[in-house]
């Protein structure tokens, strides 16, 4: 009468998921003929692990997913039933997920992943942690999974530059399209968030014309010619901005290096001309300003004076100069000075300009007139009419202007009614009638007087002769002639004997 197993029993296969498997079947004993009704209740053993649908789970959460956020994963199935059935998840330990069992009304059990702090793609950009389910057996079965945590990029990080301030030095002869300096700016994010783009800020126009900025590589070129002269320094600010809209600066200071590019200037501030001849030495007569726009021994400068002139210069304050007199001055040898003044910087090459002074020498009567003769002798016939061609004395003044205006007068004469004399002219008439009773000997003694302050003068004596002939003039010139001025005497007995001849002819007409 005893029952056995013919077979190995498999609940699951026979009950599928019903919570009770039973079988039931009719036996028949003989001996007594008898029937029984037999129900053999199939229990449950814990000979099943649960089993995910998947071995492997992946999921894409954004970093900025805040915590309490929940994630469905599904449910690991068991086979078996009761305690032996699915009971709870697992997850492997770390610091952002766990895990929690979601019972719905039909009694399954699914898991869902719980978010408990907020995830830094920067610090972890992906989590692998392993997650278990386990049923109620004991020992309990266990199947696994995993779980595979992508941790996609949310645009937190804002650009970076390598440096908050750049700094680089530009010769100002640097051609346009010079590369300037390269800028680097790195960000944390990923994907378009971590795409960088470059490009100004906010600058002037004057400086936006000048430089330019590549987008993509963040190379600044130069765009126009610099000029130290007229800006030593610029100062760009320079944007990366990434993929999401987020913004960076950093300060770029060009350094505009001089070169020596500009000669000197020089201006004629005053100049004194004409300078009167008697300047003591050290006069003033020219102050000029030399200017430099370059800087460093570009912009020093020195000035010489270039040609032959009694004239030097000397270094002022302030990049002045004063043109003095070297020497004293004298307009009879030289009434005008020409000279350059050369400014030359001390760059490499050095670079120089020159201007012309021309300065005019004033006269001052400082040369008093002086006659050709210091001496004149005349022979003059008697009876002769009033105004008679006696002689002329001629002198010359080595002044010029007012200072060399002459003007002739008699200071003394033997018969001071006999005699007048041009005052322009020089030339000595008869103011009246000759008589016998003039002397046959008449001393003149002209005076000659430049328009100077003070006036200076000269004289000179004139011996007149007064006779009939010249036969009988001729002893006294004569002796004048022996007496020391022979030459001179023969040289005036030429001339008046063609006077005295003309005269002759003259009176003899009249009469």
């Amino acid at each position: 009468g005893n029952l056995y197993v013919n077979e190995r029993l498999d609940r699951e296969e026979m009950c599928g998921e019903s919570a009770t498997c039973s079988v039931s079947f009719e036996a028949v004993v003989q001996n007594p003929l008898n029937v029984f009704h037999v129900e053999v209740a199939i229990e449950d053993v814990n000979d099943n692990t649960p089993r995910f649908l998947q071995n492997k789970f992946q999921l894409e959460i954004n970093e900025v997913t805040s915590p309490g956020a929940r994630f469905y994963l599904g449910m690991a199935e068991d086979a078996d039933v009761g305690s032996n059935s699915l009971q709870g998840y697992d997850l492997e330990a770390n610091g952002y997920f766990t895990v929690e069992v979601k019972e719905s009304q039909d009694g399954s059990k699914s898991a869902e992943l719980v978010l408990r702090h907020s995830l830094d793609r920067e610090t972890e950009q992906s989590l692998r942690l392993m997650l278990t389910a386990l049923d109620g057996g004991d020992p309990p079965r266990t199947g696994t999974a995993q779980l595979w945590i992508n941790v996609t990029d949310a645009n937190d990080n804002p650009p970076v530059f390598a440096q908050d301030r750049y700094r680089v030095s530009l010769r100002e002869d640097a051609p346009p399209g010079s590369t300037v300096l390269n800028v680097s700016a790195s960000d944390a994010d990923d994907g378009t968030n971590a795409h960088i783009t470059y490009g100004f800020g906010k600058m002037a126009a004057k400086v936006l014309q000048k430089f330019t900025v590549d987008a993509q590589s963040g190379m600044i070129m130069l765009q126009e010619p610099l000029d130290f002269e007229d800006t030593r320094a610029f100062s760009l600010t320079v944007e990366a901005t990434d993929g999401g809209g987020l913004l960076a600066h950093c300060k770029v200071e060009v350094e505009v290096l001089d070169v020596n590019d500009n000669p000197p200037e020089i201006t004629i501030l005053s100049l004194s001309s004409p300078v009167p001849e008697d300047a003591p030495a050290g006069t003033v007569v020219a102050l000029l300003n030399v200017n430099d726009l370059d800087s460093g021994e570009n912009g020093q400068v020195s000035c010489e004076l270039s040609g032959e002139a009694p004239l030097a210069i000397v270094a002022s304050s302030g990049g002045s100069y004063k043109v003095v007199t070297a020497s004293a001055l004298d307009r009879e040898q030289a009434s005008e000075h020409r000279v350059t003044v050369v400014a030359r910087d001390r760059g490499r090459p050095a670079l120089s300009s020159s201007t012309e002074l021309v300065l005019e020498v004033s006269d001052v009567n400082d040369n008093a007139p002086v006659f050709e003769e210091a001496a004149y002798s005349a022979y003059v016939s008697e009876n002769n009419a009033a105004g008679a061609l006696v002689l002329r004395v001629v002198a010359v003044d080595a002044d010029a202007g007012q200072n060399a205006w002459l003007s002739y007068e008699l200071a003394k004469a033997t018969e001071p009614a006999l005699f007048r004399v041009g005052l322009h002219s020089g030339e000595v008439r008869t103011a009246r009638a000759v008589s016998e009773r003039d002397a046959a000997k008449q001393r003149v003694v002209a005076v000659v007087k430049d328009h100077g302050q003070p006036a200076l003068s000269a004289t000179a004596t004139l011996h007149v002769v007064l006779a009939e002939s010249l036969q009988e003039a001729l002893p006294e010139l004569s002796e004048r002639a022996a007496g020391g001025e022979a030459a001179a005497a023969a040289e005036l007995q030429f001339y008046l004997v063609l006077a005295l001849a003309l005269l002759s002819a003259l009176f003899l007409l009249s009469v």
